[in-house]
Formats: structure tokens, sequence, C-alpha cells
């Protein structure tokens, strides 16, 4: 027996953390077509007319079927049912139509054709939706947006799947193992996408002078292809596990709505989601709106088109840079010798400042916040492998609060002071996004790994899928909240926009963000106010959550 649990993949390190790169690489590609649009709202808006609730609306449409037509819940049901493997390919091949129907949305190709004219004169009211204020669609939104919208549900429909398909098989490879170590360098290494959107999608709406917003999106396409690639070698490999350990798929051991019953009666559960939902509201759709929030309350100057900081070239070095600091940060966390681990943080360190350099020397918002997840990288897995030794979740969380309201607070109070002075704001602007970074980071590395310890084993799939679908509501809500704040609060601006007294370009960096952060703020008050509760809930009822989770 000994000998049999010594031969399987699962025992083994370097496999284990090669089927992790196989499932980050996965998430990192959905990662980049989540917020592929992000980085040129102003182009959105410039060339295809989306003002910022257009914008909003289809933005926050990624999360409307899971919402409202409980897919996420079937998602769960089906992980459960039909294990992780075939979830994973299901998952893949879902997200890659939606984003193909979201390119062709945004096409040249789309523009003027009988299918722009049908979505132009249908989908204006929709019954019973519109009552309740929660249809995807308004009279008025642009063909493009409303098209582009049901392609957004179909691949959010897939990257939801793929997220809960993700966290159980990380659970079934590293149950008992360094769970939060390899959960919290998952999602640092998917959040590598989130800089690779920011610094990509401009270059490609832009390449040869010509702007064309569904090039960008042409790119996250691609990228999801190689994701369900990826997604079918994790297949085969877990195929073997099974094969060696003699375990059956999750598929066996039948669901049955009772087991939901068992998930929703925890107290523990309901905390853990709450905070997520808090949480992650305050930050995915911030990350929709960030570039555009830093075009305008930093002033940036347009670079020669000679310059050598305006090609391409420059692009994809700053972007070799970035892997630099995420490789040399994140293997710090793993070198034996004090020395080695010393050499790759001033590496990092270093080529850190030099990232940041080049992201002012472009003058471009997008490369300033592609800065944002660069120090997640290199302490996610130190928290992680916290959580693991000491425990201590729920207190992170209560610290990643704290920092979350003080980043939003500085974005929309401390931020705007600084307009008139390039170098304090960009270094402002820099410092705040790279803690925000760092506070989501402890989400990861603290919330995820907690879940095993609140739910029995076999409904672990139906438990992820509910805090998803619960963190959902959220996710459709804010980006479409952002949106019509954004709106109803520069009145002038779009009267002005309006009235063609200003261009649409001029429009899409004017907007004050003021209220909407201070909203984002609120959301961090609430979670930290949560913290505190799950940690007495837990302190109660011994649940475990401050517990480390490998048990020596």
């Amino acid at each position: 027996m000994t000998q049999k649990i010594q031969q399987t993949l699962r025992d083994s390190a370097g496999m284990r953390w090669t089927v992790l790169l196989f499932l980050a690489f996965a998430m990192f590609c959905s990662y980049i077509f989540m917020d592929i649009l992000s980085p040129i709202k102003d182009l959105m808006q410039s060339t295809r007319g989306w003002d910022s609730t257009a914008f909003g609306t289809m933005q926050g449409s990624e999360t409307f079927l899971n919402v409202f037509v409980f897919f996420l819940i079937f998602a769960g049901i089906i992980l459960d049912k039909m294990g992780v493997r075939f979830t994973a390919i299901l998952s893949g091949f879902v997200m890659l139509v939606g984003a193909s129907i979201n390119w062709y949305a945004v096409t040249e190709g789309f523009q003027g054709s009988n299918l722009e004219q049908w979505f132009n004169n249908n989908l204006n009211y929709i019954p019973g939706f519109d009552e309740l204020g929660i249809s995807p669609f308004y009279k008025g939104m642009p063909a493009s947006a409303k098209f582009a919208a049901i392609g957004f549900m179909i691949f959010g429909c897939g990257v939801e799947m793929a997220g809960i398909t993700v966290s159980r098989g990380i659970v079934k490879w590293f149950k008992g193992r360094e769970m939060a170590l390899a959960m919290g360098s998952e999602m640092a290494l998917a959040r590598l996408g989130v800089a690779t959107c920011m610094i990509f999608s401009p270059m490609f709406a832009k390449l040869g002078g010509i702007v064309d917003v569904s090039r960008s999106v042409a790119f996250g396409v691609i990228l999801l292809l190689i994701a369900l690639i990826m997604f079918i070698v994790y297949f085969f490999m877990d195929k073997k596990l099974d094969e060696q350990t003699g375990e059956a798929e999750e598929k066996d051991d039948p669901f049955k709505i009772s087991d939901l019953g068992s998930i929703l009666s925890s107290s523990g559960f309901w905390l853990v989601a709450l905070l997520c939902v808090l949480y992650y509201s305050a930050i995915f759709p911030f990350q929709k709106y960030a570039v555009n929030m830093l075009q305008c309350n930093l002033i940036f100057t347009e670079v020669p088109a000679d310059s050598f900081w305006s090609t391409n070239t420059v692009t994809i070095i700053q972007y070799c840079i970035m892997l630099i600091v995420a490789a040399a940060a994140f293997a710090s966390n793993f070198a034996k010798n004090k020395s080695m681990k010393y050499i790759m943080l001033i590496l990092a360190s270093v080529a850190l400042v030099v990232f940041c350099y080049m992201g002012y020397m472009r003058q471009s918002a997008e490369t300033v916040f592609a800065v944002f997840p660069l120090l997640a990288v290199g302490i996610t897995p130190i928290l992680g492998n916290y959580v693991d030794h000491k425990g201590k979740a729920a207190t992170m969380l209560v610290v990643g609060s704290v920092l979350l309201i003080l980043c939003h607070l500085t974005f929309a109070f401390v931020l705007p002071l600084f307009k008139e002075n390039a170098i304090g704001g960009i270094i402002i602007a820099y410092m705040t996004i790279l803690v925000l970074g760092a506070s989501f980071s402890l989400v990861p590395a603290s919330l995820w790994p907690s879940v095993p310890k609140l739910v029995d084993p076999k409904i672990i799939g139906s438990a992820y899928a509910l805090i998803f679908w619960i963190q959902n509501i959220g996710l459709w809500l804010f980006p479409l909240l952002i949106g019509k704040v954004l709106d109803k609060t520069n009145p002038q601006l779009v009267a002005d926009l309006q009235n063609g007294l200003i261009t649409p370009e001029e429009a899409a960096v004017s907007y004050n963000y003021t209220a909407p952060l201070v909203m984002l703020a609120c959301l961090g008050v609430a979670a930290l106010v949560l913290g505190f509760v799950l940690k007495a809930v837990d302190k109660k009822k011994g649940l475990g959550l401050e517990l480390p989770n490998i048990q020596e």
C-alpha cells in the first residue's frame, strides 16, 4: 500500500505543481479576456458610442446568467455529478464560444449589418426584468454593446464554472498538503492576466496607427483556445491519478438537494460567502474602470509618434520586465538558500522600479495600472504558506478589508489633489495600486482554503458554486452601478457631450470618480465588520478558520 501511494502523481511535488501550472495558465487566459475591454473604455466610447452606462451594463452582463438563471448552481451540481475533468473541458469550451460572439460584436463586420439592425430594434424592453431593474439591456443601448453582452454572458458562465472547477481540482490534488499555498499561487499567477491585458489590449487596438478594438478581443479569443488546451491536458493527468489511486470520480457520489440545505444552514459558510461578495465587488468592477479613473485623475502627455516610448518594441520589453518581477518575486518564496532568496527579492525590486519607470515614460494609464498584480505575485505564496502552517485566515481577511478601504479612499480624495503634479500623482497611483493588489491577495490565500473546513468534502463543488453565485450578484450589480453613478454624478459632462460641446474623446477622460470610489470603500467597511463577526463565530463554534491547514 505504501509503495502504491508513493507512485501516485499526487504524491510527487513536481507533478502536483505541474497540474497547478496548467490550471493557473487556463485561468490566466480567462482573466485576460474578463478585462480585455477595460483598458480601452475610452476607445469603446469614441469608436462604438458606448457611454459609461452602456459600458457598465455590458461589463455587468458577464454574471447575468450565473445570477438570474442560477447557472452557477447548476455548474456546481454538474461538477459534483460529472467530476472535475468533464467540467473543466466544458467550461473551456463555453468560454471560447462566448468570447467569439463578443469579438464579432465589436468588429467592423457587425457595423451596418442586418444583425446590428435587429439588435437596434429589439431587446429594448424585457418584460419582468425591466420592472425589476435588472435587465441586461435598455432602450438606446448600442447594438454592438447588446450583442457583446450576450457573448459576455456566455463567457461568464464558462469562466465562473472554470473558477469553481479549478478550486475543486486544487483541493483534490493538494488536500492535506500545501493547499493554501497552492490556491494563493494559482490566483497570483492567474492575476498576471490583468497586467497582460492592460499592456497588450491597447497595443493591439492601436496597432499600425489605426484604431480597431476588435483586434484586442481577438487576442483574448486566441488565448482562450489555449486555455481549453490546458484543460484537456489536465483531463489526462487527473484521469491518470484516479487510475493510480483507485479513487472514483466525484460523479459516483450522487448530488442530493438536501446537500444544499446542509451548506446553507452553516453560519460560517454565509459569513465567508458574504465576505467574498463584498471583497470581490470592490475589486473586479473597479478593475473595469481603473484605467479610465487614472485617465480622469492624472494628466498624461501624448508621447511623440517617433519616440522610442511610443513603439510596440517598448511594450514587449516592459512585459518581459514584468515577467522578471513576477518570476523573481514568486521564486523567492521557494529559495532554500537565504542568499539566493535575497538576490531574487533584490532582482524583483529593481525590475519593479524599472517597470514603473517605463510605465511613466510611456504616459499611459493602462501601463500604470498594469502594476496591480505584481506585489501580489510575491506575497500571496507567503500568505498561503503562513495559513498552511500558522493559520489566522480570518485575521487576514480583516487586514485585507482595512487595506481595501484605505486604497479606495486614496483614489477618491488624495489622487485628484495631485492631478497637476505629474510625478507625485504617478507615485501615489503606483503605491496605491500595489497595495490594493496586495490586499486582494489575502482572499485566495485565506478565504478559499477555509471552505473545505465548513462543508462535507463530497459537496465542496456545490459549496464553491454557491459562494461564486453569491459573489456574482455583486459582480453583476457593481459594474452597472459604477457606470450609472458616473453618468448621474457628471450631469454637465453628459449634457455637453449630448449637445456636441465636447467630443467623445474629451468626455471619456473627464469624469469625476469620487462617488463610485466612495461606494466601493463602503463595501470594504462592510467587509471589515463581517470579518470581525467571522472571527467571533469561529472562536465560539470552533470552525477552525484560525487553525493551520497542515496539522503537524
